[in-house]
Formats: C-alpha cells, structure tokens, sequence
C-alpha cells in the first residue's frame, strides 16, 4: 500500500562560500532566519525543518504557501533527489515525478530514445518500451522531433515529451510541481483530460502550486508550508481560508 511517513524531517544546504564569522554572528543571533551554523561550522540553509506528517492511499494533497516555502523541496525530497540531515522519512509505493522537464533525460539521445530508456528503467520490455514511445508520440505532438537529439529541443517541446513520458504509466505515488502548467493552450486541455486520469488511478497526489483553482479541484488535503515549516495541515478549504485565499 502507498504511503509517506515523515517524523521529524530536516533538509539542509550548506552555504560553503558564507562562512566568515561576521556572518555567523549574524545569522545565529537571530533564531527566526532560516540561516544556521550546523555541527562542521559551516553556515546552511534549513529549507525543511522538523516537518512530520503521514499520507496514505486515497490522499490527494496540495503543497501550499509562499515562494521559498520548501513545497518543491518537499517533493525532491520525497522522489529521492535530497538526502534528509534529521528525522526519517519512510516512502513505499512507486512514484512517478512531475517535478523536473529534464529529470532523467539524457540531452545527447533523442526523444524517443529516451522514452524506452525509461521503458526499461521500469522492467519493460523494448517492444513495450517502442510501443510507449508510440504514445508518446501522438500525445506530445512533436512530430519528427521526437527522433531529434533533445538538447535541440525548445522549453516548451522538453515539458511536452517529460509530461508525456511521466504520465504514459500510472504510478502509486504522483509527485506534480506547477511548472506542468506550463504551456499552449490547446496543449494544456489534452494534458489537464490525461492527468485527470491519472490523478484519479494514483493512491497518492502531491502537487505544489500557487493556483487555487487546482488545490481545489483536485485535492482533499492541504499542507501548507511557511519558511521551511509545516504552519496547518487539513482539509482544503479550512488551509485556504485560515490562510486568505
């Protein structure tokens, strides 16, 4: 069964090229910045401090709150991307990751050479993967380009193919950041008709976005995140009105 456990859950990026004493005494002088000096004395980020919190099958959350919150941290931490300094974090299920365009992609292979890379990634078979590739295909729209090396591709034509390759497989955990949203508008009703099923066949969604529109359309649940702190977990509407918007 698909679940996400966090206890406690830290995540830190050290500052390496900040570590003058001045500006340590600065920054431990005043608690509430999410500056620190961790145990090598060197000054780090706490992009995610002691955050607990349990999702099971059935959840569809949104991540909310402002820039700089931690939301997409959250959710490269949860796909495996960041290693937590503190607490634990247990995560059973496969995931499937809408966070990154380029995550995975390999710039020298073609598109569609990518496509049964992860088709084999998977355990697929390459017939399986070419077949994938095939859906790929029509879905993104590209065309020839999907026998072109990507590192020619556009901004738009790499959210086409790693949309398109992230929601051809219904994972048990759906991880979405806003910047799928992106893209033409005719584009966009084919991709917001697939995730529909897709969000629908996933045990587990967690996106992170600022369009409320989404949260509630799509989610039951809300965590909303302020300077690397969790600040209200509940239902939707309860988050969202405690929080003004």
């Amino acid at each position: 069964m698909a679940t996400i456990d966090a206890d406690g859950l830290a995540i830190e990026f050290p500052l390496y090229h900040h570590n003058a004493r001045s500006l340590k005494q600065r920054i431990l002088a005043s608690s509430g910045l999410r500056l620190k000096q961790d145990a090598d004395n060197r000054v780090v980020v706490a992009a995610l401090r002691d955050l607990t919190f349990s999702i099971g099958k059935g959840d569809r959350v949104a991540l909310v709150g402002p820039n700089g919150a931690g939301k997409t941290t959250l959710l490269r931490t949860i796909a495996g991307v960041y290693e937590p300094v503190a607490g634990k974090l247990r995560v059973e299920g496969e995931i499937g990751s809408l966070i990154d365009p380029a995550a995975g992609m390999d710039t020298l292979l073609t598109g569609r050479e990518n496509v049964v890379l992860r088709a084999l990634f998977r355990g697929m078979t390459e017939t399986q993967g070419r077949a994938l590739a095939d859906d790929v295909a029509s879905f993104a729209g590209l065309g020839d380009f999907l026998d072109v090396p990507i590192r020619g591709y556009s901004a738009g034509m790499n959210v086409r193919l790693a949309f398109a390759m992230a929601t051809a497989m219904t994972p048990d955990i759906l991880l979405m950041d806003e910047w799928f949203l992106a893209g033409d508008a005719e584009f966009m009703t084919r991709a917001e008709e697939r995730l529909s099923h897709l969000v629908v066949g996933a045990d587990i969604l967690m996106i992170a976005t600022h369009d409320m529109s989404v949260v509630r359309k799509w989610c039951t649940r809300a965590i909303r995140l302020e300077g690397g702190r969790i600040t209200a977990d509940g239902p939707v509407e309860d988050v969202l009105s405690a929080a003004g918007l």
